[in-house]
């Protein structure tokens, strides 16, 4: 898999309240739920992100409650992929099986400025950022887990077999 977009910072802790604010979780339609994307956490940012852009988190990233709206908002607003130092387990789980590529990366965080253009090769297992000669090492993706994604998430998964 390879991605390439935009960053939009966030810090730690960021909790699916703050990705998909529950006054919201009146509906499970993906359109709906991707126009309040973030909106907690930055009330500009269905404004300003473009598809393709990738959300960059500190630690902990998408803690809080175990709901699905979280990844499902995140996709269907347009975001490419998601990298950060560390996700909550249940988020982490989440988004593969809706389909959302996340990655880990302990250092990128701390190396990256927003709007700053990255590449990631998950094949290599490295991020880059244009215009610097450094790279960033990522955790690979499990196979399995990377054919959910591949597939559009478990369900999709599931249908196809």
């Amino acid at each position: 898999m390879h991605f390439s977009g935009k960053v939009w910072k966030f810090g730690d802790n960021i909790d699916t309240d703050a990705i998909i604010p529950a006054r919201y979780l009146n509906t499970s339609d993906p359109k709906e739920l991707a126009l309040h994307c973030m909106e907690d956490a930055d009330p500009d940012f269905m404004k300003i992100m473009k598809p393709g852009d990738i959300i960059i988190g500190g630690e902990n990233f998408g803690c809080g409650s175990s709901r699905e709206h979280a990844p499902i908002a995140i996709k269907a607003a347009g975001i490419s992929c998601v990298v950060a130092k560390s996700f909550a387990r249940i988020f982490y789980r989440n988004s593969f099986n809706m389909g959302l590529p996340i990655f880990e990366s302990r250092e990128l965080f701390d190396n990256v400025a927003e709007g700053e253009e990255i590449n990631i090769d998950s094949v290599k297992g490295i991020i880059s950022i244009s215009g610097k000669q450094k790279t960033f090492s990522i955790n690979p993706i499990p196979p399995f887990m990377e054919q959910l994604i591949a597939d559009g998430g478990l369900l999709k998964h599931i249908a196809k077999k």
